[in-house]
């Protein structure tokens, strides 16, 4: 069973004719064509349509109850408060169809491509499809600013957040639910940037995620604000990029830093630098890992407790020899340096080592504890 999931806002003007033309293409075209093998055997894949009424004003409501109420296989679901990704959201966490996918009611792409994008997800190949318009075979119909917008965007989020899925706001995507269900209490953002949002989630817990080109032709009556629409995904993909692994690790390494400089002033009138800097670094590489443990990575719990905190011995002792020999070079420069150029350089020496200290707790001090999703090969 396939569920289609249509968002909408105050379109009576395109909703029954768009319904009406679904749920014909499924009808007449769908359950013919889509057969799915598996294990040698095939079958054929059923599909129901359900409009999302994200609050309209006009008369949506009672066109989609009309609908739901005269064509089998077509459900209405209304929701009092406006956002597509707060529909999309609320319908596939209720659905119980293997596979849900949505699209603009505007139906810009292709209906030729469902097939495509659910087959992998039905068969168990991928767990989210996505249409895109980017890839060399698509044939796509819009304007020069769209265009632009579009291509500018998923560049973006290429470069900021690593994504490597090509088109993230195509209408036209389906998860598999059982794997996807689980993290939509995660996605944060009930508008346009859902999307978005919900794909990296999907990405930085290692779903498989399956693009599918499509033929796409712009509706020239859209309502959508281009500008504003860009502007609240870019303050998304700003909050994404903040809570990313590595924003959370230079926060915790920056404050680690100025912790440690202070330590290092209070213990240096009592200690010459080569202590007070083994001294200040043992203790907050203590707080250092503990915070990296629960906060950067999210582990929990005992389990391989010990192992992980010997593992941070060992990146305490890279950072050690690093300052100490930044201590030593400094010495023989500068025999009679100031202490404000004696913490400088430990500082700087210190941040060097920041690099070389994540991706040592990122490989092998935390790589051990963290469930399969959250393995080195997610990036941030």
């Amino acid at each position: 069973m396939v569920e289609i999931v249509l968002p909408v806002f105050n379109e009576e003007k395109v909703l029954e004719a768009t319904v009406r033309r679904l749920d014909s293409f499924l009808r007449e075209s769908f359950p013919v064509a889509a057969r799915i093998t598996i294990a040698d055997e095939s079958f054929p894949v059923a599909a129901r349509i359900t409009i999302a009424d994200n609050a309209s004003t006009d008369r949506t409501p009672f066109i989609a109850a009309h609908l739901a109420s005269t064509i089998a296989g077509v459900s209405y679901l209304r929701l009092e408060r406006k956002g597509r990704g707060r529909a999309l959201r609320e319908a596939w966490s209720v659905t119980t169809a293997p596979v849900a996918c949505y699209m603009d009611i505007d139906l810009s792409t292709d209906l030729n491509a469902l097939l495509p994008l659910v087959a992998p997800l039905l068969s168990g190949h991928s767990d989210v499809a996505i249409g895109t318009r980017l890839a060399p075979s698509s044939n796509v119909t819009r304007g020069p600013k769209r265009e632009f917008i579009s291509r500018s965007y998923n560049r973006i989020l290429k470069t900021a957040l690593r994504a490597r899925f090509s088109d993230a706001q195509c209408g036209f995507k389906a998860i598999r639910t059982e794997s996807v269900q689980p993290l939509l209490g995660e996605v944060k953002d009930d508008g346009w940037f859902f999307d978005t949002e919900l794909l990296m989630l999907a990405q930085r817990r290692d779903l498989r995620i399956h693009e599918v080109p499509v033929d796409w032709i712009d509706d020239p009556d859209s309502r959508v604000d281009i500008v504003s629409t860009a502007w609240i995904d870019l303050k998304g993909v700003a909050r994404l990029l903040a809570s990313s692994r590595i924003a959370r690790f230079a926060m915790v390494g920056v404050l680690s830093t100025i912790a440690y400089a202070v330590i290092y002033l209070l213990l240096r009138t009592g200690l010459d630098a080569g202590a007070a800097n083994a001294v200040s670094l043992a203790v907050t590489a203590v707080g250092n890992t503990a915070a990296n443990r629960h906060w950067t990575f999210g582990l929990k719990g005992r389990e391989r407790l010990a192992r992980q905190y010997m593992g941070g011995v060992a990146v305490y002792l890279l950072t050690l020899g690093l300052t100490s020999g930044a201590l030593a070079v400094l010495g023989e420069i500068s025999p009679s340096h100031s202490r404000t150029v004696e913490v400088t350089v430990l500082v700087l020496a210190s941040i060097a080592a920041t690099v070389t200290r994540y991706f040592a707790l990122k490989s092998f001090v935390f790589a051990i504890g963290l469930p399969r999703a959250h393995r080195p090969n997610q990036g941030a």
